[in-house]
């Protein structure tokens, strides 16, 4: 359901509105005044702002130049009853969609909003991927086009103003940090410290020192006081990476600095206020973990209140050629050396089961410009050295190549042979269109006359 914010100081005006609104369906707020709906378009996402032209202090124009500042994506309708064309042209200039001019007919305004919301909707599509976008919103290394990663930058668009508390979970090397730091990156915290510590990295008894600080004479060892991460990042955003791997004493402590605001540094009976917003992450099941009790349910549901699931690469092949073409731009100016893909290689990263995620893309890519001869990147050079054979790498993926051809030649004849060689029906069996079948059939070379 789209989400609608209509501005007008005149009340009769602005409940005539959203009435009609939501009559069509739409899900409608109101603002009385530009400065409600600016502070509204700051706090909220809308997809759809309708505003009259002259309020009060803040009037149409400012709360046209605000929306498209802060949620650039989100069209606007400016609605005047002083419809001159300067004013029209003002608007659109600023980035307005349309304009309406008062009186007007519910249909008239009905067709307009359908219209915008449409753009609005291409908009979100592709406006993603736009390189304005990606600098506005510092995503310059989520890369990707699939509906999934579409899912993950919008969420952060809306979840990175507010001061939630993020989870953040998935398989290792999907790109949780990533996650991470774009959200901190598009947070009003953005100027202060970004403090990351990897909780697997650290043994249990350094990690909480670490984290919390410890005074002079606290253990053996501790010749002076130091300040700890938590302090560091002070006014900042902390991410735990690999959260699961803490033990349950030192959760229950962590979980107390969480709802408390307060650490106590080790040998101190003081504690010491600290400001940061926590964001967690792991690529474990913590509902296994709390089942097992390795992770604490009350410190699970107090991490858990705006979640980000990342998915796997290969449920997500679609983007696996634009991260190809990223790391190979930055593995050829790393390296100062010109690449490009030789014959084969795409088709066979788009078949691979990426275990590491895009982690391991990018690993192969950066070994593939790095073995590179005369510039062109060969198969050979990007598969994992444990999949590969040393002597004849070249004729190796040739047979997997034809086995590859083989299964699906002798899938299609067999579908071919239970329908009598019937296409359509053989698609309809093999889940392809018929197309693609026939593309298939003509690579492979297969004739409908062919015994089947």
């Amino acid at each position: 359901m789209s989400k609608v914010l209509v501005v007008d100081d005149q009340r009769n005006m602005r409940t005539t509105l959203a009435l009609m609104l939501r009559d069509a369906g739409y899900e409608v707020e109101d603002a009385a005044s530009g400065e409600i709906a600016t502070d509204r378009v700051a706090a909220d996402s809308f997809d759809l702002v309708i505003t009259d032209l002259r309020m009060g202090t803040i009037d149409g124009m400012q709360v046209l130049r605000h929306t498209k500042e802060v949620a650039p994506l989100t069209e606007v309708i400016v609605m005047t009853a002083f419809g001159t064309i300067e004013s029209a042209v003002e608007a659109m200039r600023l980035g307005a969609h349309d304009y309406i001019q008062k009186p007007f007919s519910e249909q008239e305004l009905l067709v307009k909003v359908l219209r915008a919301l449409e753009k609005r909707m291409l908009a979100g599509e592709v406006s993603v991927l736009a390189a304005e976008f990606r600098e506005r919103y510092r995503f310059e290394n989520i890369i990707g086009r699939s509906g999934a990663i579409r899912d993950v930058l919008g969420r952060i668009v809306r979840i990175a103003p507010t001061e939630a508390t993020v989870l953040i979970t998935g398989e290792s090397g999907t790109g949780k940090e990533l996650v991470a730091k774009a959200i901190h990156a598009n947070s009003k915290r953005a100027d202060r410290p970004f403090v990351t510590v990897n909780c697997a990295a650290i043994s249990e008894t350094l990690l909480e020192s670490e984290l919390f600080g410890h005074v002079r004479g606290a253990f053996t060892g501790a010749v002076g006081a130091r300040k700890g991460l938590f302090e560091e990042a002070n006014g900042g955003t902390f991410f735990f990476d690999e959260i699961a791997e803490t033990p349950p004493a030192f959760q229950a402590k962590l979980l107390r600095a969480i709802q408390e605001g307060e650490i106590r540094r080790l040998g101190d009976s003081r504690v010491v206020k600290v400001d940061v917003r926590m964001i967690a992450a792991t690529n474990q099941d913590l509902q296994e973990a709390i089942a097992e009790k390795r992770f604490r349910q009350d410190l699970y549901y107090r991490l858990n209140v705006a979640r980000f699931i990342l998915p796997a690469l290969r449920d997500r092949r679609e983007d696996i050629p634009l991260l190809v073409d990223h790391f190979l731009d930055k593995f050829a100016r790393k390296l100062g050396r010109r690449a490009e893909l030789g014959e084969g290689v795409v088709d066979y990263l788009m078949r691979y089961d990426f275990t590491g995620n895009v982690r391991e893309l990018e690993n192969m890519m950066e070994q593939g410009v790095a073995l590179a001869e005369n510039s062109v990147i060969r198969l050979e050079d990007v598969i994992p050295l444990e999949t590969s054979t040393a002597k004849a790498p070249r004729p190796r993926s040739k047979v997997m190549q034809d086995v590859v051809d083989e299964a699906e030649a002798a899938a299609i004849l067999d579908a071919l042979r239970d329908v009598q060689g019937n296409r359509e029906r053989a698609a309809e069996m093999l889940g392809l269109s018929a197309t693609t079948l026939w593309r298939k059939m003509k690579r492979l070379r297969i004739e409908l006359d062919r015994p089947v």
